[in-house]
């Protein structure tokens, strides 16, 4: 047993610093373009990193807490390079795939952060939200077609980059991982941080429109909603604000605000707290966008589109309409700065300055040269990215990631 832990503390102190390195050497950060030295984040340290790595659900409190020496946690079931004896270029095949794909399409970056966000907030990382068998089937009820998913994009991205692992490890690597590693390199093409993953995910054999319909926050959440849902996943004020720190990256959807403009809460009134002159840079953005996007509003996408409600509609948006503003394009602390100044686009973000508890964050954040939030939002995505996990015999793996494999 001693040496059974003596081998996990090499482990866990290895993994930290090859984090903390990273966080200097591979994000691509401006203070490093520049030569700038990081200073130590003021917030986190090496013993906050250790209860993500060993996250585990409620179920699983009377494991006596060993990690095996291949460097995983069995109560969770995964590992460090899980795929090292089966298919040991899987996350060669990811990177190389995402930066391909990132030199084209940008925007995949922000779509698989969101698209990981509402698969592993409805029943864990289990690839659910990836799952399309309805086959046309409209009174089949999948996930994907669960209002706060129906602009869900990047499946396509997601199918590629699974063809390439199928072409060289055939019914080896799970979409889970797939969505979680690709979302990491991703982030990290954005210029945001890297951080290590386990991998051992298998995949779910059904998806969940009900709880997908009900418990995705919306836009128009006030902060104690957002909180309430943050917290029944493990999220703490802290690591919800990181996350939400996401919103730096892609566009927001003017659908999403409009009712902040002219109707907001049903009062045929703007939302007050937005400022004057914001507001008039809002409505001009967004109405000049709307007047030319209602010339082809024959088109099927913006029927569809307008029949939804921006109260339906999910957090972390990235837009299938042309009619948007632009949240930032990099990955620093713009995001809290501007709610600092009351310019939040979204109703949920700004309500972050409503409660003590979030916003002594936002301020922390803002006023950091972006470290604290770095490190912040790299802990949270990897527990994030391990709720739930399917492992072990549970679920399957995927061949098509659309569809539930044969025998199952």
């Amino acid at each position: 047993m001693p040496s059974s832990l003596n081998r996990w503390w090499i482990f866990v102190f290895v993994l930290f610093v090859s984090f903390l390195v990273s966080l200097r050497h591979r994000r691509g950060s401006s203070a490093h373009l520049h030569g700038q030295p990081f200073p130590p984040p003021p917030f986190s340290s090496p013993d906050s990193l250790s209860p993500v790595l060993l996250q585990r659900s409620s179920d699983d409190d009377d494991d006596d807490g060993a990690v095996d020496e291949e460097g995983g946690d069995p109560a969770l079931g995964l590992q460090y390079d899980f795929y090292r004896h089966t298919c040991p270029a899987a996350e060669d095949i990811v990177r190389s795939s995402m930066a391909r794909i990132y030199s084209q399409h940008p925007d995949v970056a922000p779509a698989f952060l969101r698209l990981l966000f509402h698969d592993c907030f409805i029943r864990g990382c289990d690839a659910s939200v990836l799952l399309d068998d309805s086959q046309g089937n409209r009174s089949h009820s999948i996930e994907r077609q669960a209002i706060p998913n129906r602009t869900l994009k990047g499946f396509d991205r997601i199918d590629s980059i699974k063809q390439e692992l199928e072409d060289r490890c055939p019914g080896v690597v799970s979409c889970a991982d797939v969505l979680v590693l690709a979302t990491r390199e991703g982030i990290v093409l954005a210029g945001g941080p890297f951080y290590p993953l386990f991998t051992g995910r298998r995949d779910s054999i059904q998806s969940y429109f009900a709880e997908a319909t009900a418990e995705i926050p919306k836009p128009d959440d006030n902060v104690f909603r957002t909180l309430h849902l943050f917290g029944l996943r493990g999220f703490d004020e802290r690591e919800t604000v990181s996350l939400l720190g996401g919103h730096n990256i892609g566009k927001i959807g003017c659908e999403f605000i409009l009712e902040r403009l002219h109707n907001f809460l049903g009062t045929g009134q703007p939302d007050p707290t937005i400022s004057a002159d914001f507001l008039s840079e809002l409505r001009h953005n967004c109405e000049d966008s709307q007047t030319s996007s209602n010339s082809s509003s024959g088109t099927p996408l913006l029927m569809e589109s307008r029949s939804l409600t921006k109260s339906d509609l999910g957090l972390t948006y990235f837009p299938q309409l042309v009619t948007s503003i632009s949240s930032g394009s990099s990955f620093d602390t713009h995001y809290y700065q501007s709610l600092l100044r009351g310019r939040g686009l979204l109703y949920a973000d700004q309500q972050l300055m409503t409660d003590e508890r979030t916003a002594s964050v936002v301020r922390a954040y803002a006023s950091d040269d972006g470290s604290a939030f770095r490190l912040d939002f790299a802990r949270a995505m990897m527990k994030m990215s391990s709720l739930g996990i399917l492992s072990g015999s549970d679920g399957q793996i995927r061949k098509n990631c659309s569809f539930i494999a044969n025998g199952n």
